[in-house]
Formats: C-alpha cells, structure tokens, sequence
C-alpha cells in the first residue's frame, strides 16, 4: 500500500520536481506547473489525466480511480486511492505519466525513466 511519503519520494525524484503548499496541501510541480497534489488526509492524491480519459480508468478501477464530483468535472485531474495501489512500481508509473503531461516536451522527451534528462 502507497502512503503519502512514497508519493513524496518518488514525485521529487523526479526531473526539475519541487513541492509547495498550495490549498493548505501538498502539491509537486516541474516548473511551476502541479502534476500532483496530496489530498489533506493523506489517502489520496490527485493527478493530471486527460478527460477522454478518465471514465474508461473510473470504469475499469472504480476502487482506484475517482473524480470529486463539482470540483474535478471540467479539470483534466484524477484522483487515485493510495491504499488501492499495488506497489511503488504502480505509484511510479502514475507519477510519471502525470509528470510527463506537466513537463515541458523537450524536458519530457528528454527523461527516459531511469536517469537526469539530457537538456
């Protein structure tokens, strides 16, 4: 199960990542923009998804993924249920496609996964 110091270690191991308080919450952005954010008590977080995307994800893993119904409506954000997670590998590879989303393309494309970008 992912607590909120594993999203923290593994956010800000990621390229350029820094956290800040935002809402009372911490939330991690590469340069400047939120890819995640931690919800206040600690068993959720919220992530960048692409919209077209979201109801297949809720639908497949309802006991993973939801959206705040009024708040996340017209956002491309999504939120995971940390305990639903199955390893640090999952939490990872959500952390990495929601960086991906935020990151600058050339940051991005520079970033294999495993290593500092090239830039």
């Amino acid at each position: 199960m992912a607590a909120a110091e594993d999203v923290r270690r593994i956010a800000l191991s990621l390229p350029e990542t820094e956290e800040k308080l935002a809402w009372g919450m911490p939330t991690f952005r590469v340069r400047g923009k939120i890819f995640v954010s931690l919800a206040d008590d600690d068993a959720s977080i919220g992530i960048k998804c692409p919209i077209e995307e979201r109801a297949e994800l809720i639908a497949s893993e309802p006991e993973k993924f939801f959206v705040r119904p009024g708040h996340d409506d017209n956002f491309a954000w999504l939120r995971v249920r940390l305990a639903a997670l199955d390893d640090d590998e999952e939490l990872r590879a959500i952390l990495l496609d929601s960086w991906r989303q935020a990151a600058p393309r050339k940051l991005a494309e520079a970033y294999d996964g495993d290593e500092a970008p090239a830039v």
